[in-house]
């Protein structure tokens, strides 16, 4: 502690403390008074023995010497100069026990200047509070003379600290040392004990006062080191997550390669954006773990699209767009402490709501989101991609301020702006340490493998002659350990149950050869064909087989397989006896899923007993996987359809329609072809809920959706818009084709009130509209047969009130006849 090195302040406190030191030490010896001096020195002899013990306290505070509680036992005990010095020389040991480097003489002065201040300010108010007010309890003089003590005892060394880093000195007490206060205080309640027994017995059981402290000391310290090895285990599992999440990062940069350098940029910036935007700390936690994880959804997407060299197809981008779902439902299951998941999920919404996959808007999107987005299409504008070249970072900043206020959220690509030439530097700095897979090293050691279970086959007649190749079945089994692996791996990445049941199609053929492959999925007590493949595919298309009979129902109800059975008991559950299939053997297994058994894996063979025990092996080896696989890809198709189609009629709904004629228009303006648009309304259909009930009128809706579609051509569209008005799209269709068309659709309304009511309850209001004349998009077409068709409704009600006026005022009479 050099003087010249600090600022005034501190030197200053520094000098007054250990004056005041001097000062209060020089009285002592001079008012030298010590009425036992070998009490005096089994207190002393006992302190020195303390020296060594220290508590280690959390906070800044560090270590707290015990020996301040033989300070406080002289305040009790001892005279006033013998507690001072007893103090000092406690201070001057403290500093040369062990020290882990020479102190300053400078920094002992100060320390015992601090102790002697504190312990003399202690006694001396201990003992005028004893004299002066005698009426005061003991105990709360001595409790107040132990406050002092620990104020006076850590406000010095705060004032120093603060001083010398020009920080406020208060605020760096109550962080640093309030929190020592109760310490302090529980030495004080120790003292008191002594000092009572002291004072029965006989100051000799002072003597005690050290073993025991220093056994308080001792536990004290295991319970410490117990916390620390906690604390260390804390932290190990801590970096042992952060490891884990940067090997899942690892594995996203062997599938994707464009993300080689991708991953340093993104954190580095991600973790700067949010310190500058002042996250909390488990925002900010959060984000740069989604900044190295917000591409694991990846995994579900077909790696031909990920590494395409091209602009993607809109199916292809469809597929995309999974990911980040996909992502986030991952890291879900992994529960980490702070929000991960949200952020990766968000991690494509846009500012003004046109993203995906929830279309969020503005602040309801994640504030790391919205920080990973920003960074993330800086990265991707910057980085080099199959479909173009990287723009220098200085046009890709302008292109992402371009989408300010549209694409990203204004205040992040504002600091992105100030601040994106430093974190480039920092990216790349940090980048260089890497870690990188060995994805592109060329192994020249090892054999090719064999190709499968063909190098190994044998004739019969040949078997028992001919030498095992032991070599050759190592590399089956190593081969049939990697199909199967990919296999497993593939079936998790598409949720639609054709491309999973084409690329196992194409995997099984090597392994499990066959001429045709069924998937029959379980629809509550009947077996529907799910995806058909090879020989007699419209056959076994057509099929509906019961639970428990044929072969795959035999197997779907008693969770059992079967080898080598009989192809031809399938198309027996065809109502045509002239239609069987040639093929000759068969092998099923059933395909469990979370809620039992969810379907049936069938494959035929036109040979007789083509298939092996080996071959059922492989087949249950991998027949769970496919059973969740197809039970996922079910519930995706039926959650898909659910939102393009009305639940009750079966038929498409309002958001299909209107996709169907944006469709519809374009190609109509392509091809320069008219498109129309009818819209109808049952009048009455009110009356019939009314009357009939609501159970009765939704037969009515579905008996009447279906009879459109009877009566529509197949490329035609028909929707239910709500309640109960429908629309039908009728592209190419020409004006004079129109009238007929009505003419069908109010026939079949009047057939179905005839078949459940025998009389014409309700009738059709329609509006027409084509394309072009009437209207250039959808919005202006629909607009325009709403119209007309509420013309047609309001002409129908003045109609029927005519009618029914007339028939309450009775028939009009006769004109009379004028005699001339």
């Amino acid at each position: 502690m050099e003087k010249q090195q600090l600022p005034s302040k501190a030197v200053v406190l520094i000098g007054l403390v250990v004056f005041l030191g001097a000062l209060g030490l020089g009285l002592a010896a001079v008012g030298w008074e010590s009425p036992d001096l070998v009490k005096f020195l089994g207190f002393l002899t006992v302190a020195l023995f303390a020296v060594g013990t220290r508590l280690a306290i959390p906070g800044p505070a560090g270590n707290l010497p015990l020996t301040f509680v033989f300070v406080l036992m002289g305040v009790l005990d001892l005279s006033s100069s013998e507690t001072v010095v007893l103090a000092a020389i406690v201070a001057i040991s403290q500093c040369y026990w062990q020290p882990a480097q020479k102190p300053h003489p400078l920094q002992v002065a100060f320390n015992v200047g601090t102790m002697v201040l504190a312990a003399g300010a202690a006694v001396a108010l201990y003992d005028f509070s004893s004299g002066v007010i005698g009426a005061v309890s003991p105990l709360i003089r001595f409790a107040v003379a132990t406050a002092i003590f620990c104020v006076l005892h850590t406000a010095p060394v705060a004032g120093a600290v603060a001083f010398s880093e020009d920080l406020p000195f208060f605020a760096t007490w109550r962080d640093c040392y309030f929190w020592t206060m109760p310490y302090y205080l529980a030495g004080g309640i120790a003292a008191l004990l002594f000092s009572l027994v002291s004072r029965y017995v006989g100051w000799q059981t002072v003597l005690l006062s050290g073993p025991l402290i220093y056994l308080v000391y001792r536990s004290y310290s295991l319970h410490v080191s117990r916390l620390q090895n906690q604390k260390k285990h804390a932290e190990d599992v801590s970096a042992l997550h952060l490891r884990t999440i940067q090997a899942l990062a690892l594995a996203i940069e062997a599938k994707d390669h464009t993300t080689h350098d991708h991953l340093a940029r993104v954190q580095v910036y991600a973790r700067e954006l949010a310190r500058e935007l002042k996250l909390s700390p488990p925002d900010q936690e959060a984000l740069l773990a989604a900044s190295v994880l917000h591409d694991i959804g990846k995994l579900a997407v077909p790696e031909h699209i990920i590494s395409k060299p091209g602009r993607l197809s809109p199916e292809e981008f469809e597929k995309m767009k999974i990911h980040p779902t996909v992502g986030a439902e991952i890291l879900e299951q992994v529960q980490f402490p702070y929000p991960v998941a949200p952020i990766v999920r968000a991690h494509h919404e846009r500012w003004d709501g046109a993203g995906y996959p929830a279309g969020l808007k503005g602040e309801e999107i994640p504030i790391g989101a919205r920080i990973l987005a920003v960074v993330d299409c800086l990265d991707a504008l910057a980085s080099d991609r199959q479909y173009r070249r990287a723009l220098p970072l200085d046009e890709a900043m302008k292109v992402v301020e371009r989408d300010s206020g549209k694409a990203f959220d204004p205040k992040v690509v504002e600091v992105l702006q100030r601040r994106y030439v430093e974190l480039e530097r920092m990216a790349k700095t940090e980048g260089a340490s890497e870690v990188r897979l060995s994805t592109e090293v060329k192994v020249d050691r090892g054999d090719a493998p064999a190709a499968g279970f063909e190098a190994t086959a044998a004739s019969p007649s040949s078997a028992k002659d001919a030498p095992v190749d032991y070599v050759g079945l190592i590399a089956a089994a190593r081969q049939e350990v990697q199909t199967l692996f990919e296999i497993t791996q593939e079936l998790g990445n598409s949720l639609s149950i054709d491309d999973t049941m084409s690329m196992l199609a194409v995997r099984l053929r090597p392994m499990v050869p066959h001429h045709s492959m069924a998937i029959w999925v379980r629809r509550e007590n009947t077996l529907t064909p799910a995806f058909v493949l090879g020989d007699d595919f419209r056959l076994f298309s057509s099929l509906e087989i019961p639970m428990g009979q044929g072969l795959s129902g035999w197997v779907a109800e008693n969770h059992k397989p079967i080898v080598n059975g009989n192809p031809s008991v399938e198309s027996g559950y065809l109502a045509d006896p002239t239609r069987f299939s040639t093929l000759r053997s068969a092998i099923a297994v059933p395909l469990e899923g979370l809620n039992g058994v969810s379907g049936v894996l069938a494959l035929y063979h036109a040979d007789r007993d083509a298939f092996s025990k080996e071959h059922l092996r492989l087949l249950l080896a991998i027949s769970g996987k496919i059973g969740i696989s197809i039970e996922n890809a079910l519930r995706f198709k039926q959650a898909e359809a659910s939102v393009s189609t009305d639940m009750l009629t079966g038929i498409a709904n309002a958001r299909e329609v209107f996709l169907q004629l944006d469709r519809e228009l374009s190609r109509a303006r392509r091809e320069s072809l008219p498109v129309t648009a009818v819209v109808m309304d049952l009048d009455g259909f009110k009356q019939i809920n009314d009357r009939f009930g609501l159970i009765e009128g939704n037969r009515v809706l579905r008996s009447f959706a279906l009879g459109l579609k009877g009566v529509c051509r197949e490329y035609d569209t028909v929707a239910r818009m709500g309640g109960d008005e429908f629309l039908v799209l009728l592209p190419g269709a020409r004006p004079e084709e129109i009238a007929n068309r009505v003419a069908q659709y109010r026939n079949v309304l009047a057939s179905i009130c005839r078949d459940r009511f025998a009389a014409d309850l309700l009738t059709i209001s329609m509006g027409i509209a084509s394309f072009p004349p009437d209207g250039a998009d959808a919005e202006a077409l629909l607009a325009q047969a709403d119209r007309r068709m509420y013309a047609e409704k309001s002409a129908h009600h003045r109609q029927t009130l005519v009618l029914t006026t007339r028939a309450s005022a009775g028939p009009e009479p006769m004109p009379s006849l004028a005699v001339h």
